[in-house]
């Protein structure tokens, strides 16, 4: 790519040509008038031809120039003035003619008008339809391709003549451009194998003659970059493109036609670069404010841009608008035959259905463009015309689409919008396997959403059309494959990028594919349903004052449609939320009654009927029986033969009044409407509730009506199947089993009920209750226990009946599963049973056997209550009365076998009350006339309890209390032990905590004396530094302070070893004697802190002084040395200064091995920082006299070279007044001294 991706290089920039005159005009160098030399007169006379008004007739001017014998300049400048006034037929008839008289001359004058008459030829391509229009013959009109084999000629001719002519390689690439464009474009090759169609290989042909065009021009031949350009965007090689067309705006800004920017744009929009591309079409439009090209690209950009909005949002219509009368209208202005406009300027008369116009404006696209893509959109939107008619043409409209998805190379490559249009044709004609298919395909490339969309729905209309037409087929693959699609849909809504505007038919179709296995699912389908129509709903915000509490959504909700609110309703009553199934029902009926205000046309009727009776079955199940009379009774005003409202209130009678107004009501509709499997069913339901034990089934009354519907009314009656299944599973439970004959006749019967069930099973295999039925079959006859709980298991899953429930806590009772069974009991008491007295004597019984289990007391009274509350819902029933007799007694007889600590002495008083209580009990169930055991089993029960069991307990009483008076005494001993020993604990605890405190105590202490000696050694130091400072500082004779100056000191002999020597000062006093010191250091907890009198601060302690000297005379490897020196003494300012100057030959001389007393050859360089503090001063005294116990010696003053008087003048020259440099000033020094050797002069630092 181009370095330059915005700015001037890609059209962007907002300058206009200096010099507007630079711009070029195509035909520009044609003169207004030609003269044309005339034979025969004088030889300055000429005619002169008018090239501004030209004739309509050439031929009178081709006669001239024959006869005259003109050369080719007259005939091709004449030619192009034609051409500039649009005629381009006259042009290429004069030229023709020239031809034909050139033909007598040299043959390369004929090169000339052959290369401008291949121009011409292509030109006319250009303007020719490119199929034949509508209403015409092939003979009548000259295509495109005609034009193009005429200006292929004209180029062979010339080539003939030389192949080399530098115009013609220019023409033969524009030539291969304009036949590529009628090729169609190639379709998708394998991947990794090489495009060869002729379309691709016309554009490798054009790119070759292009470059052969730049190669003879020496790269100067804009059109042929451009050319090129052009090529490689038909390959859709865009980056090469931009740098092509960037090239030429670089090297020609002035171009105008054609506009270099236009390419850029196009290029840049095609890399996904839109704003860069606006920018290039804008600099474009700048320049020349007529483009119509640059007018319909920006048209089409704001076109897109608006495709980001919804068209209901309001930023949508002033950027359509801005698009369409802004820039597509002037473009339409401008050229009214240009194919780009024509097919834009279509998609807009297509929203306004004004047909006609859509069919002028998509011939024009089609006919007269070069671009495969703009004609793809004509015949798209011819398509779209014919299939949006009230009566579509759907063969005409299907060959339209598939025309518009082959102009862009068809198959995978093909046009997304015509390959959609042609699965809507296949639906619309039924070929529904045939739109699958191909929306597929789709799915696969492009994953579009509307396509998704359009497949899922396919997918459950096919579920549905099985469903409703009862056919026994497995579709759960179409059920996952809807869902899958249609959930992918609903995902998409979510991303903020796409856009897109969610479709309630989506989710309608997913809530009833959920309707059976999910319903949770299906009624969030819904609900999101309703949230998008309140949400499109105008006045959907509360008005001032009102808060949007419940009461105004539930206003809001009575505008939206009635089924969608009644759909709501029934996903809410089969969850068993009744009160908010009730709220939707009721205002569905509001809907209704607002919907039908709206529209009197609409029929509200059986909307009223069917959402009036869901309310009264909401009210029903609720257990609102008088609400749910009423409005049953209100239908039947209404519509008095609607039998399920009939039913319905017949079932209320039975259940309110079973021995009076029920059975008459039942007998009535019964006697009314017999045929009615509804009414049949509930009359078997009640005979099953009221009918007396018949010894035979087959004199069962029940038995009879199932049969007789069976028969004669429906053999595959459902309820029917199911309930014959009970009848004989009931009666089969109820045979003797005492022989073999009888267990064999007990066992046909089973079967023959499991019989019953498998039919119903397979006429619907959902059908809970007859799986159920079989489960129990398999409970009672073949006691395979675990075969029926994964029956019972899969059935609770789907029928939420308590029945199912209880059957799981009969199954798990029997094997020993009592946690199990208790939770199921519990389950089915929780579904609306919780008053139901044999679920009671159930959990009773459990708890029962899992207390003698696990010799648990209080599992037993957990069972007493069941057995008390069973009692007290159902008094009269004896049977519950030996329950709590027979718990009482086992309760007694546990309690009495448990060891002392695992009972109490007051368990035992209870249970010997119960025992009192349930002798009492069995002696009153044994005088009843129908006991639930033999009367002389019950009566010896009684008497062991009086007799046995109540000495027993007497005696378990009287050892439970000496246990427990004995048990009493040992717990006061051990718990007065334990207080005693909790109290020691706690003394041991009091002391270690005061212990640890004293030591806190003691530590506080020692930090209050440090501090307070270190408070003391600071202001010590800071009273010494203040004499110190005051000793140094004197004052002048104006008052002022300055420092006082001391005496230079005077150089002596330096001493040898072992020699002794005093160092003087200025005022003639000998310094204090130095004196060995040991390094001082510092101790946590040290109270004796050493003072430093005044005379020691004073004192000036001599260092031994560390030299660099040449070893063994030899040159250094270098020619500088650096060192640091640590001493302001005299010696080592003397030292300093000898490194700094070195012998007279810049050597630094290193000591010799004679100069030491040991056998050292060198001595170590040091580079550290001195601060100024007493410690610091000790260690380096120390370390001085270290050196000086290990022999280093120092060097005679006689060996000293001539540097010493060098250093001398330089100290001088640095402190002119002789003053000694204070110690600890420059040992402070020391971290700011300079390298020496590196400087021109040395330094002393201060």
């Amino acid at each position: 790519m181009a370095p330059l991706l915005n700015g001037y290089a890609n059209g962007a920039s907002r300058h206009l040509p200096e010099n507007p005159f630079l711009v070029e005009t195509r035909f520009s160098d044609i003169p207004s008038q030609i003269d044309i030399p005339v034979t025969g007169l004088e030889a300055e006379e000429a005619v002169e031809v008018n090239l501004e008004e030209l004739l309509d007739d050439p031929t009178e001017l081709c006669t001239l120039l024959e006869q005259e014998g003109v050369g080719k300049h007259y005939w091709m400048v004449i030619a192009l003035a034609y051409a500039k006034q649009a005629k381009v037929d006259h042009a290429i008839e004069i030229l023709s003619k020239g031809l034909s008289t050139l033909n007598r001359g040299n043959p390369k004058e004929k090169l000339g008008p052959l290369s401008l008459t291949c121009w011409l030829y292509l030109w006319k391509s250009r303007e020719a339809p490119r199929v034949v229009p509508e209403g015409q013959s092939v003979g009548d009109i000259r295509l495109k391709d005609f034009y193009l084999q005429a200006a292929t000629g004209s180029l062979n001719e010339a080539s003939r003549i030389n192949p080399a002519f530098p115009p013609l390689f220019l023409a033969r690439g524009v030539l291969y451009l304009l036949r590529a464009s009628l090729q169609p474009p190639s379709k998708a090759a394998a991947p990794g194998a090489p495009d060869i169609s002729d379309r691709v290989e016309t554009l490798r042909q054009s790119i070759k003659c292009f470059d052969d065009a730049l190669r003879v021009s020496a790269g100067r031949n804009m059109m042929a970059v451009l050319g090129r350009a052009r090529a490689y965007f038909s390959l859709g090689k865009y980056a090469e493109a931009l740098d092509g067309y960037q090239e030429v705006l670089l090297k020609m800004p002035q171009l105008q036609d054609p506009d270099p920017r236009i390419g850029i744009g196009c290029s840049l929009w095609q890399l996904g670069h839109k704003d860069e591309a606006r920018e290039a079409w804008e600099r474009s439009l700048d320049l020349n404010p007529d483009s119509k090209i640059a007018h319909i690209l920006l048209g089409l950009y704001f076109i897109h841009d608006s495709s980001h909005y919804a068209t209901t949002d309001p930023a949508f219509g002033p950027i359509y608008k801005k698009a369409m009368t802004l820039y597509t209208q002037k473009a339409f202005k401008l050229d009214k035959e240009f194919p780009l406009t024509c097919a834009t300027f279509g998609s807009y008369f297509m929203m306004v259905k004004s047909w006609a116009t859509v069919e002028n404006l998509a011939r024009k696209a089609i006919e007269h463009t070069d671009v495969n893509a703009v004609a793809s959109d004509g015949w798209y939107l011819l398509a779209r015309k014919e299939h949006y008619q009230d009566r579509p043409d759907l063969a005409k409209a299907n060959d339209f689409y598939q025309k518009a998805d082959m102009a862009r190379g068809g198959g995978d490559k093909g046009y997304l919008p015509a390959r959609f249009g042609l699965v809507q044709i296949q639906i619309l004609q039924g070929d529904y396997d045939g739109a699958k298919f191909r929306l597929e395909k789709i799915i696969q490339q492009s994953k579009s959403t509307e396509a998704m969309m359009i497949l899922g729905a396919l997918h459950a209309e096919d579920v549905f059309r099985t469903q409703a037409n009862g056919i026994k087929e497995d579709k759960s693959a179409e059920v996952k494959k809807a869902t899958t699609l249609l959930e992918a849909v609903r995902l998409a809504w979510k991303d903020p990028l796409k856009k897109l505007i969610p479709d309630s038919s989506v989710l309608v179709y997913l809530a009833r594919l959920y309707e059976v296995d999910q319903p949770e699912k299906a009624l969030q389908c819904l609900q999101q349903v309703e949230q998008m129509a309140i949400n499109d709903m105008p006045d959907r915000e509360a008005p001032d004052g009102v808060e949007a509490d419940e009461a105004w959504v539930a206003k809001l909700r009575e505008q939206l449609s009635p089924q969608l609110l009644c759909d709501i309703g029934c996903f809410q009553f089969h969850a068993e939320k009744y009160d908010q199934a009730r709220e939707f029902f009721q205002t569905a009926l509001n809907a209704c009654v607002k919907a039908g205000e709206k529209d009197e046309d609409i029929d509200t009727d059986a909307l009223v009927t069917t959402i009036s009776y869901n309310l009264a079955r909401t009210y029903e199940a609720a257990g609102l029986l008088d609400e749910a009379r009423q409005v049953y009774e209100g239908l039947l005003a209404r519509h008095e033969d609607y039998t399920d409202a009939q039913t319905r209130l017949a079932y209320i009678g039975l259940r309110q009044n079973p021995t009076d107004d029920g059975p008459k009501a039942m007998a009535a509709l019964y006697e009314t409407d017999s045929a009615n499997l509804e009414v049949r069913s509930l009359f078997g339901w009640y005979l099953s509730k009221a009918k007396k034990r018949a010894p035979n089934i087959a004199e069962d009354q029940e038995q009879r009506h199932y049969k007789h519907t069976l028969q004669h009314h429906d053999k595959h009656d459902r309820y029917s199947l199911t309930g014959m299944g009970n009848l004989y599973l009931t009666t089969a439970r109820e045979m003797r089993r005492d022989t073999d004959l009888d267990k064999d006749k007990r066992r046909k019967t089973y079967e023959k009920a499991v019989e019953f069930y498998d039919k119903a099973l397979q006429l619907d295999p959902k059908n809970a209750y007859a799986a159920q039925g079989i489960a129990i079959a398999l409970v009672e006859d073949r006691k395979e226990l675990t075969a029926a709980v994964q029956l019972f298991s899969k059935i609770r899953d789907t029928v939420k009946d308590p029945s199912i429930y209880i059957n799981l806590g009969h199954v798990f009772a029997e094997l020993k599963q009592y946690s199990r069974s208790i939770e199921s009991y519990e389950a089915a008491l929780n579904h609306n049973r919780a008053s139901d007295p044999q679920i009671l004597a159930c959990l009773g019984r459990v708890w029962l056997l899992k207390g003698k289990l696990d010799k648990s007391p209080s599992a037993l009274k957990t069972s007493l209550s069941y057995s008390n509350r069973a009692l007290a819902l159902a008094p009269q029933q004896i049977h519950f009365q030996f329950n709590i007799a027979f718990v009482q007694i086992q309760l007694a007889q546990l309690l009495n076998i448990l060891p002392e600590p695992q009972r109490t002495l007051e368990d035992l008083l209870k249970a010997s009350e119960g025992l009192e209580e349930a002798i009492e009990s069995l002696g009153e169930i044994a005088k009843h006339p129908h006991p639930p055991y033999p009367r002389h089993d019950i009566e010896q029960r009684a008497n062991m309890g009086r007799n046995t069991m109540r000495r027993q307990l007497e005696r378990a009483v009287q050892a439970q209390r000496e246990y427990e008076e004995k048990n009493a005494a040992k717990l006061q001993e051990a718990r007065e032990a334990r207080e005693v020993e909790m109290r020691r604990r706690e003394e041991e605890k009091r002391k270690v905590e005061e212990q640890k405190e004293e030591e806190r105590r003691k530590v506080r202490e020692e930090r209050d004396k440090m501090a307070l000696l270190s408070k003391e050694l600071a202001e010590r130091r800071a009273d010494e530094e203040r004499r110190r400072e005051e000793a140094e500082y004197t004052t002048d004779e104006e008052g002022g302070r300055v420092k006082r100056v001391k005496g230079k000191k005077k150089g002596g002999r330096r001493r040898k070893r072992g020699e002794d020597s005093d160092t003087g000062t200025e005022g003639g006093d000998a310094g204090p004697e130095k004196s060995k010191k040991s390094r001082r250091k510092k101790k946590a907890g040290s109270e004796e802190i050493s003072s430093v009198s005044e005379e020691d601060v004073g004192a000036r302690s001599k260092k031994k002084r560390k030299r660099l000297a040449r070893k063994g005379g030899k040159e250094d490897k270098f020619k500088s040395q650096e060192m640091v020196v640590e001493s302001d003494s005299e010696d080592a300012r003397q030292a300093a200064a000898q490194l700094t100057n070195g012998d007279e030959d810049g050597d630094v001389r290193m000591p010799d091995a004679d100069d030491g007393g040991d056998e050292q050859t060198g001595v170590r360089m040091k580079s550290r920082k001195r601060v100024i503090e007493d410690e610091d001063e000790d260690e380096d005294e120390d370390e001085d006299e270290e050196e000086e116990e290990n022999g280093v010696e120092e060097e005679d003053e006689d060996e000293r070279s001539n540097g010493d008087t060098t250093t001398a003048g330089a100290s001088f020259a640095e402190n002119p007044h002789g003053d000694p440099v204070d110690e600890s000033v420059g040992a402070a020094g020391d971290a700011e001294a300079r390298v020496l050797g590196m400087s021109s002069a040395p330094t002393v630092v201060s």
